[in-house]
């Protein structure tokens, strides 16, 4: 067994990781960015996918890597963990039906609601004691997940039609746009930018460049939120206007 995940705050790799923990010990995990994880996935046949959904979507980088690695999937056997911020209806199940198209065998799914990772949407915001119980309920729900795969009870959250009608209708009839097409609209606030190229270095799409000692952002963001949340001065922002707070999983581990 492996994990491949797609994550920008990190909520995605820490429940595959710890769900690989809890299952299989030896199994390792895969970010959608590494350059070899075609090539794991090649030669394993069971697989864990984790994923933050987008507006009840799939992330345009993970559903280009699907479509583009479409070979790869045939009889795969897979279980889907959809990582979110408010609701998803199917997150599950829309990476599943898609994987499925091109072969695949889907064993489970989970959703887990964790701390949001838009941090230039002040709304969206929760206290901290309130992002950190969000995760230790996430975690009793993976590792109760893990022990009912063992049994051979996967569950089955986001798989339904009923999910699929509540996804749909939930977000992604009405953003779907969000999603369709990689993003311009990162602004730099270049004044404000310290030129440190942190962002540069931990883009997954290198959608970032540094130019005259500050950052600049390209047309190909993925709107994974990981650059807005890892800038020490704050000079990043996507939807909004400025950063409400930051946050990445290891906050809410403290």
């Amino acid at each position: 067994m492996i994990g491949i995940y797609f994550s920008g705050t990190g909520n995605s790799r820490y429940a595959l990781e710890l769900f690989l923990k809890k299952y299989d010990e030896t199994a390792k995990a895969y970010a959608v960015e590494d350059t070899n994880a075609g090539k794991h996935i090649k030669e394993d046949r069971d697989i864990v996918f984790s994923y933050s959904v987008q507006y009840s979507n799939i992330p345009k980088m993970l559903r280009d890597f699907i479509d583009q690695n479409q070979s790869l999937w045939m009889g795969k056997r897979i279980f889907v963990i959809a990582t979110m911020g408010l609701f998803s209806g199917d997150g599950a199940g829309i990476l599943a039906r898609r994987l499925k198209k091109y072969g695949a065998r889907i064993e489970g799914g989970l959703h887990l609601k964790m701390p949001d990772s838009i941090a230039d949407e002040k709304v969206l915001k929760r206290s901290l004691d309130k992002n950190k119980q969000l995760v230790r309920l996430a975690e009793k729900k993976i590792e109760k997940a893990a022990r009912k795969m063992k049994e051979g009870k996967a569950p089955q959250e986001g798989l339904g039609c009923f999910c699929h009608l509540a996804g749909l209708f939930g977000q992604r009839l009405y953003f779907y746009r969000k999603t369709e097409k990689y993003s311009d609209k990162v602004k730099i606030d270049v004044p404000k930018c310290a030129g440190c190229g942190r962002c540069v270095s931990l883009c997954p799409m290198k959608n970032l460049k540094m130019r005259q000692n500050a950052a600049a952002a390209g047309d190909r963001c993925t709107m994974c939120y990981r650059c807005v949340n890892i800038c020490p001065v704050q000079a990043i922002t996507l939807l909004g206007n400025s950063v409400a707070e930051q946050g990445t999983i290891e906050k809410y581990l403290l």
